[in-house]
């Protein structure tokens, strides 16, 4: 496990998904540059258009990396993920500002909300390794699924276009999505030796545990206290159910109750190797990783990679 150069000194390299000019990513600039000059600090704020994240994260990692710095997503789950993927093949520190709806990955490792209050406790932080997993070659973070998850995530982002983003939107979005679900997905299966086919409305693999502690499917009787922990992640397999029974999953759901449903089936395991079985004629599938959503050719190898990302983390006694 090789740690990553890095220089408390160096500038760091900060990615806005967002262009220049528009009024809440000149905002968020203006703080963090002003709070950079306060802490006697030297960064770079770089914006991402539509459609540039990754090239732009992918040169800002190679930057941090020959620096000894750190390249700083600054954004949701989404765009953390893609700076995320950049900084772990470049080999280089990951920072995070949250500025999205969930902010899991930042929630989980301790990140404040606040843009100022968030550079503050990054600039006193120190790269710590966490857990990262991946898809096929696509990093994620917080979950990963195919079925209906995907179709949710591109119901959310149609409701935020029309509604707003927030989470009462989010939440109307998925129970529209989940009270008109139809389609039945039947999959092939093999982790840890073992190989099943599974009747499905969705698959769902968690590798964030305050996320899986929220839905209530962070057991006991995992081999870690959480299983998005020490190199394991969470299968949650949703059986097809009709609408009163889906009516209850979610408010299971919404209580963090989903573990004790009867309609839910959840293992832990280090990877896993997931084919469709009905894929007529086709050769992706469509999946989703950390509220991104994309086709991958099947089958899906689904594991925790071996080399950690380095991410910057404040000490616990200054931690929030």
């Amino acid at each position: 496990m090789q740690r990553p150069l890095f220089k408390p000194a160096a500038a760091l390299q900060f990615v806005v998904n967002g262009q220049a000019g528009h009024g809440d990513a000149e905002a968020t600039r203006e703080v963090i540059e002003a709070g950079l000059r306060e802490a006697g600090r030297s960064g770079a704020v770089v914006f991402a258009a539509p459609g540039e994240l990754a090239r732009v994260a992918r040169e800002a990692a190679t930057r941090a990396r020959a620096d000894g710095s750190a390249v700083v997503a600054v954004g949701g789950d989404g765009t953390i993920n893609t700076v995320a993927q950049a900084a772990h093949a470049a080999g280089c520190t990951l920072g995070v500002i949250p500025r999205g709806t969930f902010n899991y990955f930042a929630r989980e490792h301790g990140a404040p909300l606040e843009t100022a209050e968030a550079l503050r406790w990054l600039l006193d932080a120190r790269p710590e390794p966490v857990q990262i997993s991946a898809i096929n070659d696509q990093v994620f973070l917080v979950n990963a699924s195919l079925g209906l998850y995907p179709d949710l995530l591109q119901d959310r982002e149609s409701w935020k276009a029309r509604f707003g983003r927030s989470r009462l939107v989010a939440f109307g979005a998925g129970m529209a999505t989940l009270l008109r679900a139809q389609r039945r997905l039947k999959l092939s299966m093999a982790w840890d030796g073992k190989v099943v086919e599974v009747r499905t409305l969705t698959l769902f693999v968690g590798n964030n545990r305050l996320q899986l502690e929220q839905l209530g499917l962070a057991g006991t009787d995992t081999p870690a206290e959480d299983a998005a922990a020490d190199g394991h992640i969470t299968a949650v397999i949703l059986k097809p159910i009709g609408t009163l029974a889906m009516l209850g999953l979610m408010l299971r759901g919404a209580l963090g109750q989903l573990g004790e449903a009867s309609g839910i089936e959840r293992f832990v395991c280090q990877s896993m190797v997931v084919k469709p079985t009905r894929m007529m004629g086709r050769r992706k599938v469509k999946v989703a990783f950390d509220g991104e959503v994309a086709w991958m050719r099947s089958p899906l190898n689904i594991r925790v990679l071996p080399q950690p990302l380095w991410l910057l983390k404040a000490a616990p006694e200054i931690a929030p």
